[in-house]
């Protein structure tokens, strides 16, 4: 798969437990991970970049300085040496609300989710979705940004501000940007790439229920 940009700058936040100023500063310093800049100015990375993330921050969980785990990684980079990847746990235990209008849609993405071990909630309207939310709060929430009359971005700042589980904005149409501003962790256009869609939701859901209550989010540029 292409290694497109998809993760805000808030997900890497909760996906790695790094602050966002740190990740700035590291940008800044070293300039070996440099996300995409979207046309709103909102830092946006890779999964690969997602991974030399976690591989720097594993390095500094081992007592090694953030100047010597940027040279390590920039001498695996130049040789060619894979990273260790880490290990993400399993979707069991994990809930995922899907918020789509599309039942063709919905059963695509429902039958891939709970191949991975994820539970799943399908509703069809941003108004079961927030009462489902209300009812069950989910661990992640997919939503189509045309659900409702277009109401998808309403209901991504609605959750975000209610609950504190990351959403992961869909959309035909190439509505980045504004899913980002209204707090979506992560952007994927239709139409949905199995695979993709899969790891994106893992590397989401990876970390997230244990640094749930200890990690700090920022969802600025």
């Amino acid at each position: 798969m292409p290694d497109r940009p998809v993760y805000s700058i808030g997900a890497i936040v909760r996906m790695l437990g790094i602050p966002a100023a740190t990740l700035r500063t590291w940008e800044d310093r070293y300039g070996v991970v440099v996300p995409e800049r979207s046309p709103g100015g909102h830092r946006l990375y890779s999964r690969l970049q997602v991974e030399q993330l976690r591989f720097v921050g594993d390095r500094l969980s081992d007592g090694m300085a953030a100047s010597d785990a940027y040279r390590l990684l920039q001498g695996r980079l130049a040789s060619g040496v894979p990273l260790e990847r880490a290990k993400v746990p399993g979707g069991d235990g994990l809930l995922v609300m899907l918020a789509e209008q599309d039942p063709f849609a919905a059963d695509f993405s429902d039958y891939f989710l709970r191949t991975e071990g994820y539970g799943v909630t399908v509703v069809s309207t941003a108004e079961q979705a927030l009462a489902e939310a209300v009812r069950k709060v989910p661990d992640l929430v997919l939503i189509d940004l045309l659900i409702s009359g277009a109401q998808g971005l309403r209901l991504c700042a609605q959750l975000r501000q209610q609950f504190d589980a990351p959403v992961l904005a869909i959309s035909t149409l190439d509505l980045r940007d504004a899913a980002l501003e209204a707090g979506a962790a992560a952007f994927l256009r239709k139409p949905l790439e199995p695979l993709r869609l899969v790891s994106v939701v893992r590397d989401l859901l990876g970390q997230s229920a244990y640094l749930r209550s200890g990690s700090t989010s920022d969802s600025s540029p």
